[in-house]
Formats: structure tokens, sequence, C-alpha cells
């Protein structure tokens, strides 16, 4: 695992320069979670982080403090570049999808177009409406975060290229998904896939047991854990780098574990005006409001 200087990283928009800057938490405690703090409009204040990327091995925490006024995701998309997923990961959604189980990851990618922060609005295209039809569903993931240059990298140092954990949500629309064998199209849409609300160090957190959720206006939907993963975070670092190039801040959404809507019943669409909440222990809470493309209430 790649050692940092910080156990919880956040990037934000300070209050006292109105500039994007890099911090821990000054309340490092496991039961701190920096995204229903932010979410409740509690003052977070945070140790200052040099550097400019949360990749950066130089970065060190200092004793200046900083007020959080806008909470970001925790790399850019400039960083990010591509976002790469996997797709029946997990024991319990290959069950509830009836599905066997993969005897190799299934890998698609998003561009990083689709990457939104903390409490931004996770955005249904008009392409995706009526969401009755079209389906727009949530999934809770655990999110590996690339610390250095990885390729072909063996199994069992896999570890050492992991900087660290974050959370996501990987929003997806059945329709378009089932139409058709490739899904990159339907999990390409913009402003549809959350991450944060922090990096928790991998020197800081164990990735093989830990609880993840999802709550959508108030309602536990999701409720699985980590150790049910089909190929853990050493088997797909070193899967995805077989003769691949992953870059410092590439990120891997892993996996979602039993509940999405598409297979309830009743089905349980995202539509405008939801809260939908992705959480995994230890790491924080992640939330956003959803609209509508052409809605009242977005932005668009």
């Amino acid at each position: 695992m790649r050692s940092t200087s910080w156990t919880r990283l956040i990037r934000f928009r300070a209050l006292e320069t109105g500039r994007i800057h890099l911090g821990q938490p000054i309340d490092t405690s496991k039961s701190f979670d920096v995204g229903l703090a932010y979410a409740s409009k509690t003052t977070i204040k945070a140790y200052e982080i040099t550097g400019s990327s949360a990749v950066d091995p130089q970065a060190e925490v200092t004793s200046n403090i900083l007020t959080v006024q806008k909470l970001l995701a925790p790399l850019s998309r400039e960083e990010i570049g591509i976002v790469r997923c996997i797709g029946l990961n997990y024991t319990d959604h290959a069950a509830e999808a009836k599905m066997a189980i993969p005897d190799r990851p299934t890998l698609f990618y998003k561009p990083s177009t689709t990457i939104v922060g903390p409490g931004d609005e996770i955005v249904i295209p008009k392409v995706a409406q009526p969401v009755n039809e079209h389906l727009s569903d949530y999934e809770v993931e655990l999110v590996i975060v690339i610390g250095k240059t990885a390729r072909d990298v063996p199994e069992d140092q896999a570890l050492d290229y992991v900087l660290g954990y974050s959370v996501g949500n990987d929003v997806s629309f059945r329709k378009h998904q089932m139409a058709v064998t490739q899904w990159g199209f339907s999990k390409s849409f913009d402003d549809t896939t959350p991450l944060g609300p922090c990096i928790v160090a991998a020197t800081a957190i164990d990735s093989r047991s830990l609880p993840l959720k999802t709550v959508l206006n108030g309602k536990v939907l999701q409720d699985g854990n980590t150790a049910n993963l089909i190929f853990g975070v050493e088997k797909l670092v070193a899967y995805l780098s077989q003769g691949t190039t992953l870059l410092p801040g590439t990120v891997i959404y892993t996996g979602t574990p039993k509940g999405v809507g598409a297979f309830a019943n009743p089905k349980i669409v995202l539509k405008d005006g939801d809260d939908v909440r992705v959480s995994v222990e230890e790491i924080g809470t992640l939330i956003n409001p959803v609209v509508e493309e052409g809605s009242t209430t977005s932005k668009l």
C-alpha cells in the first residue's frame, strides 16, 4: 500500500481563500462522516495538505486550518481521465440477477464527464426519460484509487499501487443498458456518477469486509458487504493492469451488491426530487439530489 502523510483526504473550496485546496479533516476518527457533516451544513475544518493532487507523493499535512465552503469530488475529472467500472462483481447481486458467477472481471468504461461530487445533482438526461420506462437506477460501490503507475502488476503486489478508497454511485439506465451488449452508451451520460466524499488511505482501512448501503429518500435499499466481492481489490488491480497502464488518479468502481431497483418488485427508479445516499463504512456517505433534465428543479 502506498504510504501517505494523511489518512483521510478531502478536496474543497475554502471559505478563507475561495480557491480549491486539499485537506485532512481535523476530526480523524473513524466515526466522523464528512459527507453527512457537509450535508447537514456542519462547519468542517481541515488541515491544509500541500500539493495540487491527492496522488502527489510529496503531499504533506500542514498546520494551516481552512474551512470547507464547498466539498468537491476528491479527484478532478482531469486527474481521473477514464473511469473504470466492474459489472456483476458481488455474489448476491449475481444471484438476484439470476446470472452465473463470472470467471473473469467484466470491465466497462465511463468518461470523466460523468463524475460529480458530494451534493451535486445527478442529472437524468432527456434521452433517459420517462424514468419509469428507462429505469434509472442506483448502485453503491467501493472505489479503488490508484496512487502510482501500474502495469503488469502481480496480484501479491497489487496493494502497493493502491492510494486509497472512496465511495461511488454508478447510476445506470437499464433500458439503454439492456438493449445492447456494450454498456458504454447507457453508462456515459453527463453528471451521473457521484464520487466522494473523501479518499481514505489504503493503510488505514481493510477493504475486505466493509458494509455498504444505499438509502433512497430515507429507505435502505442496498445493505451489502465487500466480503461478497467475487473479485477483490488485489485481483482487480492485477487483472486490469495486464498489458495496460493504470495511471495515478485512476479510479475503479468495483461493482454493487444486491438490492438494485431493476430487480425490485415493484421496480424502483430514481426520479426528480429524490435524495440518494450511498455509503461505505469507515469511508463516509455520498449524498446527491436527483433532477430530471428539463424539469422545474433542474438547472439545465
